[in-house]
Formats: structure tokens, C-alpha cells, sequence
């Protein structure tokens, strides 16, 4: 029975820490390109991508530790990431938000 049980968290504990180290890994590789990105814009997309790849990540930790509020907390998040990047977009083309 326990072998069992062991067996099983190791099928789902394995691909879950691949997951994250892979988004963990995506987000250096991003704030590389927020830091030397050659065009506002470039910095831009990559910081709502490294956006994304926490809200993933927030959702990600809620799977782990099976607690589904985090998939709330994480949807509100992406929500937020997309409104201020949409508003940063508007204040660089027009200088002005109103």
C-alpha cells in the first residue's frame, strides 16, 4: 500500500518540479530580455510574459499544495498583468492614460 502511494506522488511530483523549473528558467531567460531588450516594446512583451509565467507559476504551487484558492489568486493576477500592460502600451504611444 505505501509502496504504492509513493509510487504514485512520484509520477505527479516529478513532471510538476520539471514544470516549474522550466517556468522558473523561462522567466530568467525573459527578465534577460527585459533587461536588454533593444526597443521599449521588447521590454514591454517581456515583462508581461514574465507576467504570465508567474501566474503559471502561482497556479502551479496551488497544484502542489492542493490548495485551490491559489488558481483565484492567480487568475486576479493575470487579470492585473494584462490591464497594466495594456495601460503602459497606451501611456507609451500617446503619453498620456485619459
Amino acid at each position: 500500500m505505501m509502496l504504492a502511494q509513493a509510487e504514485s506522488m512520484l509520477h505527479t511530483d516529478i513532471p510538476t518540479l520539471v514544470g516549474g523549473l522550466a517556468l522558473l528558467f523561462g522567466i530568467m531567460l525573459l527578465l534577460v530580455r527585459a533587461i536588454a531588450g533593444p526597443t521599449n516594446y521588447d521590454r514591454i512583451l517581456a515583462m508581461n510574459a514574465i507576467g504570465t509565467k508567474t501566474a503559471l507559476f502561482v497556479a502551479l504551487l496551488g497544484f502542489i499544495t492542493e490548495r485551490p484558492a491559489f488558481l483565484d489568486i492567480a487568475l486576479a493576477y493575470a487579470i492585473l498583468n494584462f490591464v497594466g500592460t495594456i495601460a503602459i502600451l497606451k501611456f507609451i504611444r500617446h503619453r498620456r492614460l485619459g
